[in-house]
C-alpha cells in the first residue's frame, strides 16, 4: 500500500493526484481493538459520500458504522478469520452512503508485518455495485431459465448439449450432469430424419418450429411443440455459435385432439370409422381414382334379422354382436381397405381403387364379399348365447371418372336390398334394372306422402248381402285418385305403404273417414242397422296408441262403435298373439266386432281361433275363383264354413261373381256374400242410393 509519508516514493503532489484518481479508496488502520483508521484516501468520499477526514478525525467515524447491520457480522468474522490464519482477505458487502444510497463495496486487505510482528492493517475499497448488480441480474435470469416450465436446451454445431435447465429435466427425466456433453440427437430423437430436417432448416433460416416426438429417460414418448433458434457467436464472451431449443409438452393437448378426432370420426361402440370418416375416405378414393383411372368397390353389409336379437336378448347382447362382427369384417379385407359402421347393423367396406379394370375390381369385391358371408356364418359366442347371424351384401364397383360419393352409396344400398330380396345371406352386384325399380318405389313412397297431404285418397264401399239379397253392411275399400285422374287400387301401393310405415297414417285416415261415413248412415233410419268393415294393417293394430286413437275418432265422429267391424289378417294373429288378443278384448268391450280376413291363406290353428274374440271368418276370394272346378278349393271352403259353424262364428265369402258360386256357398251353409255378382265397390253417394234401393 502506498504511504505518502514514506521516503523514496513519488513526490507528495504526484502521489496525492494518484490517490485522488484511484477508482476507490486506500486505507491504513492501527492494529488495535477498533482498527482506528490512520489514513484513508480521498476516493472514499466518492465511494461513501463521507470525507476522508470524517474517518481519520479523533474521535472519528468508524467505517464499520456505514456497513449495513445485516452484513456487519459476516464482515467482522471474515476479517478476523483471515488475520488469524495470517492471510489476505477479499469480500463484498453493502454500505449506506451519506446520501442514504446503498452500494456494494469490494474490500481487499492484509496485515503488514514489521520485524516479523503484525503491524498496520492495509487495504483497498472499491465500488462493486455495478458488477454486483450485473451478477445478481445474471443469476436472476439464470434462475428464470431454471424455473421455466418449458424445456430449454442449448447445443453446439455438433449437437452436443451445453445447457440443460430444470424444465428439461422434468420433461425428459435426465438431470443436467447426465445430459451435458451428450448429443441431442442421440439422447432424445428416435426419428433422425425429422431431427436432421429441423437442424438443416435452422441453419438455413436461423429458426425452425414444429411438433416433435422425443424419447424420455424411461423410454416413453413425449409430444413437444418445439422452437429452434440459431445463436451467433459472441466474441466478447468467447461464446461459439449455438442452437437454442425450447420445447413445450403438448402430450395432453395431442391426447385431447386424438380423443376429439375419434369422437368425430370413429364409432364409439365398434371403434370402426363412422359415416363421416367413410364419406371423407370415399371422396378421396374417388378423386385419386379419377387421376389414376383405377377401379375399386363399395360394399353395403346389413345383418339379417338383427332386430330379433335386440328384441329377444336385449341391446347389450346386440351391441356385443356388433363388436364381434366388426372384428371379423376387419379380418376379411386388406390393410389398405376400410371397414366402417354407418349405424345400427349397417357396415360398409371400401375397397381401394387399385385395379386396372372394372372387371378386376368386381372380381376382388366378389372375393371379399364371399369371405364376409362365410366369416359371419360361423356362430358367435355372446356370453352364454351361441348365436348365428347372416348378412346381405350389396356391391358396386366404382371409378372416379364416372361415379360420385352419392351415386356409389345409393347403388350399393340398392344392391344390398337386392341381396335381401334374393333370400338373404348372400351378396348382389348393383343391377341398373333393379335400381330403376327401387327408384320407382321411392317415387311411389313420395307420392303416398303427397296423397295424404293433398287428400287424394278416397273410400269406396262394396255391399255385403245376406241370403235374401238384403244389404246388411259394406266393406270400406281404399282408392288413390292421382292428380291426372287415374285411380290406383291397394294392390298397386299397399306393399310400399307397409314397408315404409306410411300405412299407419293412411290407416288412421281410413278409420276417420269410415267412421264419419258410418255415423252418417246411423243417422238415416233405413241404413242405421248396417255394419261397416274396415281393414286394419298389422303395423297399425300393434301401435301403442291404437285404442286411444280409435276412441278419439269415435268421440269426434259421434259413431256408434257397434256398427264398426275391424278386419284383421292371420299374419297379425300369429306374429303377436298376446298383444293382439288383449287389444281385441279391450275394443270388444267398446262394442266393436272382428272379422278374420282372408281366412285359409295363413296358418292360424283352431286353438288360436278359440282364444280370440272373433265374430266372423272371411273366405278369401282366391278359393272362390275355382271353387266349382277345383276339388281342393271346394274342400277348403266347406271346411272353413264348418269350422265357423262349430265355433259359432259368422262366415262371409268375398269374390262371389257367379250364381253357381253363390249356390255352392248356400248349399255349404254360408249365407253372407260380397262380390261382383251383386255390386262392385261404390262411392259413398252411390252406395247410399244402392243400399236404400236394395234395403
Amino acid at each position: 500500500m502506498l504511504d505518502p509519508s514514506l521516503p523514496g516514493q513519488a513526490g507528495p503532489l504526484s502521489l496525492t493526484l494518484l490517490l485522488r484518481n484511484l477508482p476507490g479508496a486506500v486505507y491504513r488502520c492501527h492494529n488495535d481493538r477498533d482498527w482506528t483508521i490512520e489514513f484513508i484516501s480521498e476516493g472514499v468520499e466518492k465511494l461513501t459520500g463521507y470525507s476522508a477526514a470524517a474517518f481519520t478525525a479523533r474521535p472519528g467515524m468508524a467505517f464499520g458504522s456505514i456497513i449495513l447491520p445485516e452484513d456487519r457480522a459476516s464482515v467482522d468474522s471474515a476479517v478476523a478469520l483471515a488475520l488469524a490464519q495470517g492471510r489476505a482477505y477479499q469480500m463484498t458487502y453493502r454500505i449506506r452512503t451519506a446520501g442514504g444510497e446503498i452500494r456494494w463495496v469490494c474490500e481487499q486487505g492484509a496485515l503488514n508485518l514489521t520485524n516479523g510482528r503484525p503491524g498496520m492493517l492495509e487495504g483497498f475499497l472499491s465500488d462493486f455495485t455495478r458488477l454486483k448488480l450485473a451478477d445478481l441480474k445474471m443469476l436472476e435470469q439464470a434462475s428464470f431459465l431454471q424455473r421455466a416450465r418449458d424445456a430449454i436446451i442449448a447445443m453446439d454445431m455438433y449437437s452436443t448439449i451445453t445447457y440443460w435447465n430444470q424444465g428439461a429435466e422434468r420433461l425428459y427425466g435426465w438431470s443436467a450432469p447426465e445430459a451435458l456433453g451428450r448429443r441431442f440427437c442421440d439422447l432424445l430423437c428416435d426419428k433422425p430424419a425429422l431431427y436432421e430436417e429441423a437442424f438443416r432448416h435452422t441453419l438455413q433460416n436461423s429458426e425452425w418450429s414444429g411438433e416433435l416426438s422425443h424419447v424420455r429417460r424411461d423410454g416413453s414418448t413425449v409430444e413437444t411443440d418445439t422452437s429452434w433458434t440459431l445463436l451467433g457467436p459472441d466474441n466478447t464472451l468467447g461464446a461459439c455459435q449455438k442452437i437454442l431449443v425450447i420445447g413445450t409438452d403438448i402430450s395432453e393437448r395431442k391426447l385431447n385432439e386424438s380423443r376429439i378426432f375419434r369422437l368425430a370420426y370413429f364409432d364409439h361402440l365398434t371403434e370402426l370409422p363412422n359415416r363421416a370418416n367413410l364419406l371423407d375416405h370415399l371422396r378421396r378414393a374417388l378423386l385419386g381414382s379419377a387421376r389414376t383411372r383405377k377401379f375399386g368397390a363399395l360394399m353395403f353389409c346389413d345383418l339379417d334379422n338383427f332386430k330379433f336379437l335386440n328384441d329377444s336378448w336385449g341391446h347389450a347382447t346386440g351391441d356385443e354382436l356388433l363388436q364381434a362382427v366388426a372384428r371379423r369384417l376387419e379380418h376379411c379385407v386388406r390393410e389398405a381397405d376400410m371397414v366402417a359402421r354407418l349405424g345400427g347393423d349397417e357396415f360398409v367396406v371400401l375397397i381401394q381403387p387399385v385395379e386396372d379394370s372394372r372387371e378386376l375390381a368386381a372380381s376382388q369385391a366378389e372375393t371379399v364379399a364371399a369371405k364376409v358371408v362365410a366369416a359371419l356364418a360361423a356362430p358367435f359366442q355372446l356370453g352364454e348365447l351361441n348365436y348365428s347371424v347372416s348378412v346381405s351384401i350389396g356391391v358396386v364397383t366404382l371409378c372416379g371418372t364416372h361415379d360420385t360419393v352419392e351415386s356409389a352409396l345409393r347403388q350399393a344400398d340398392a344392391a344390398m336390398y337386392q341381396a335381401k330380396a334374393a333370400g338373404r345371406n348372400t351378396f348382389r352386384f348393383h343391377d341398373p334394372a333393379v335400381q330403376a325399380a327401387w327408384s320407382a318405389r321411392a317415387e311411389l313412397e313420395g307420392g303416398l306422402r303427397r296423397a295424404l297431404q293433398h287428400d287424394e285418397f278416397v273410400l269406396h264401399y262394396q255391399p255385403q248381402l245376406d241370403r235374401s239379397g238384403r244389404v246388411i253392411g259394406a266393406e270400406a275399400l281404399l282408392r288413390w285418385r292421382l292428380p291426372n285422374g287415374r285411380v290406383l287400387y291397394p294392390a298397386e301401393f299397399i306393399a310400399v305403404a307397409e314397408e315404409s310405415g306410411i300405412i299407419i297414417d293412411i290407416g288412421s285416415w281410413v278409420l276417420r273417414t269410415a267412421c264419419a261415413e258410418l255415423a252418417r248412415w246411423q243417422r238415416m233410419p233405413e241404413m242405421a242397422g248396417l255394419t261397416l268393415s274396415v281393414n286394419v294393417s298389422a303395423r297399425q293394430f300393434i301401435e301403442a296408441d291404437f285404442v286411444s286413437m280409435l276412441q278419439a275418432i269415435f268421440e269426434h265422429s259421434g259413431v256408434q262403435p257397434s256398427g264398426l267391424k275391424l278386419e284383421l289378417t292371420e299374419s297379425l294373429v300369429i306374429t303377436d298373439f298376446t298383444q293382439t288378443a288383449h287389444t281385441m278384448t279391450t275394443l270388444k268391450r267398446r262394442g266393436l266386432s272382428f272379422s278374420l280376413d282372408d281366412f285359409g291363406t295363413g296358418y292360424s290353428s283352431l286353438a288360436t281361433l278359440r282364444k280370440l274374440p272373433l265374430d266372423q271368418l272371411k273366405i278369401d276370394h282366391s278359393f272362390m275363383r275355382d271353387v266349382l272346378t277345383d276339388h281342393n278349393d271346394a274342400s277348403i271352403v266347406r271346411s272353413i264354413i264348418a269350422l265357423g259353424d262349430s265355433l259359432g262364428l259368422q262366415v262371409i265369402a268375398e269374390g262371389v261373381e257367379t250364381m253357381g258360386q253363390r249356390q255352392f256357398l248356400s248349399d255349404a251353409g254360408c249365407h253372407i256374400y260380397q262380390g261382383f255378382l251383386y255390386q262392385c265397390a261404390l262411392s259413398a253417394e252411390h252406395f247410399t242410393q244402392y243400399a236404400r234401393g236394395v234395403h
